[in-house]
């Protein structure tokens, strides 16, 4: 004779099939979103070769440093290369963050980029020399940006190392000199080498507006970035500009509704609505005067287009969502919580009708007693009732898990661009907060639907 079914196991014979396989929807998405952390993150050994690029031999005995870039620049490994320029380094933060691995050759460093999900680098190393005839100046941008009283400037010089054999350009005491107009203010200085990843320079003082950088020159285009500002009152200024170097061409960029005057320049047309003035075969000594007028909107925050370690053109950076690297087990507890919601609320739901074959002479109350709401979070959109077909309810967790899919994924390698920006010192630390504020809600809402 068969027992008659208990209310508490009738009822959990009826939430059953539908937890199950709401488990395994719930199950299905964190597998396919947290590998995109956690991969990277089991990550913790680093290989790599060092080449010396004037030999064309393997790199023995070099210093090789692993840094991390997530709070600033704290080196967390180091070891040295073998006799086949080969070295191995250790760290459970290898593949999960951005670094920088270091290599530290006859009083020079040289860097390689190690971007999350990569466990590998090679460094190419070259010997220094010191002749400046090694060095050519293509191209100086001068940028101007009135704001208010205050006249943004930035400059930007292109540097080619045209070495025979190859060398890299550099000396201890300054290998790029540079010469602030009169009454300007030093901001920020950057370089950058072939791979085009920015660095903020330190500057070494050379007297009165007078500054120099101690940057290795590696064979190939590099770059060197100036910012600074002057006095705008009155919505005019003049300048005059030194050019300790000589310049195959020097352009002037300024907005439409600024008057430019420099003598020997000629207009040059336009750049994605900005005014182009150009002056070829600039000589070292030459004084440049430059007088403007007139007033331009301030430089706007909003994203307005990618920024990269090259483009003097460009003078609005671009601000980029902020670091998700640490929070990838919120993710993870995040699944697990909806899976506990996605119980209880199946176990609140009242039971409509009885299935055939569970005891037709039980008793069926007329209200169900449903639980107490012990938590605030209401039933996430994924949990659809039991009336809902089966195909419907596939089809719906299908297009969550390829929407949380691709909303991580952009998260995580936005999360990169930002870091590589803020440790190079070319987002301020406010647009750095507030974007991280920005991705911290946009995490909030792709959790709770």
């Amino acid at each position: 004779m068969n027992r008659p079914l208990s209310f508490f196991e009738f009822r959990l014979s009826t939430l059953f099939p539908r937890v199950l396989r709401l488990s395994l929807h719930l199950c299905l998405s964190v597998f396919i979103c947290v590998p995109l952390f956690l991969s990277s993150a089991q990550a913790a050994t680093l290989t790599g070769t060092v080449r010396n690029g004037t030999t064309g031999q393997p790199a023995a005995g070099v210093d090789i440093v692993l840094i991390a870039l997530q709070g600033g620049m704290e080196t967390v490994a180091n070891t040295k290369t073998d006799a086949q320029g080969r070295f191995t380094l250790e760290n459970p933060s290898i593949g999960a963050q951005p670094m920088l691995v270091r290599a530290l050759y006859r009083g020079v460093n040289f860097h390689a980029s190690l971007p999350p999900g990569r466990t590998s680098a090679d460094i190419e190393v070259f010997d220094p020399t010191r002749d400046p005839r090694v060095l050519q100046i293509p191209s100086r941008l001068i940028v101007f940006q009135p704001n208010g009283a205050t006249l943004l400037v930035g400059e930007e010089y292109t540097v080619n190392n045209s070495a025979k054999p190859p060398a890299a350009f550099f000396k201890p005491d300054g290998t790029f000199d540079f010469e602030l107009p009169s009454g300007a203010t030093l901001g920020q200085v950057s370089a950058w080498g072939p791979s085009g990843m920015p660095t903020v320079q330190g500057t070494i003082d050379r007297g009165p507006q007078r500054y120099s950088v101690a940057f290795p020159f590696r064979p190939g285009e590099s770059g060197v970035r100036v910012a600074y500002q002057l006095p705008y009152s009155d919505s005019a200024a003049r300048l005059r500009l030194s050019t300790g170097v000589s310049a195959a061409r020097v352009v002037l960029i300024a907005p439409p509704s600024v008057q430019v005057s420099a003598a020997g320049f000629a207009a040059a047309g336009s750049q994605d609505g900005w005014n182009v003035y150009a002056r070829d075969s600039v000589s070292a000594g030459t004084l440049l005067d430059v007088s403007l007028s007139g007033t331009a909107p301030p430089p706007s925050d909003s994203p307005a287009g990618q920024g990269s370690g090259r483009g003097g053109s460009q003078i609005a950076s671009q601000t980029l969502p902020s670091r998700l690297g640490n929070l990838q087990w919120i993710l993870v507890i995040g699944f697990a919580a909806l899976f506990v919601i996605g119980v209880i609320f199946l176990w609140r739901r009242p039971v409509a009708a009885v299935a055939s074959g569970l005891g037709a002479d039980l008793p069926v109350p007329a209200s169900l007693p449903t639980l107490s709401r012990a938590s605030p979070l209401p039933a996430p959109d994924i949990l659809l009732p039991a009336e809902t077909s089966p195909s419907l309810a596939d089809s719906a967790m299908s297009d969550l898990d390829r929407i949380v899919a691709a909303s991580l994924a952009d998260l995580k390698e936005a999360l990169f661009r930002l870091e590589l920006r803020h440790q190079a010192g070319t987002i301020s630390d406010n647009d750095y907060q507030h974007e991280r504020s920005r991705v911290e809600s946009r995490l909030r809402s792709l959790l709770h639907g």
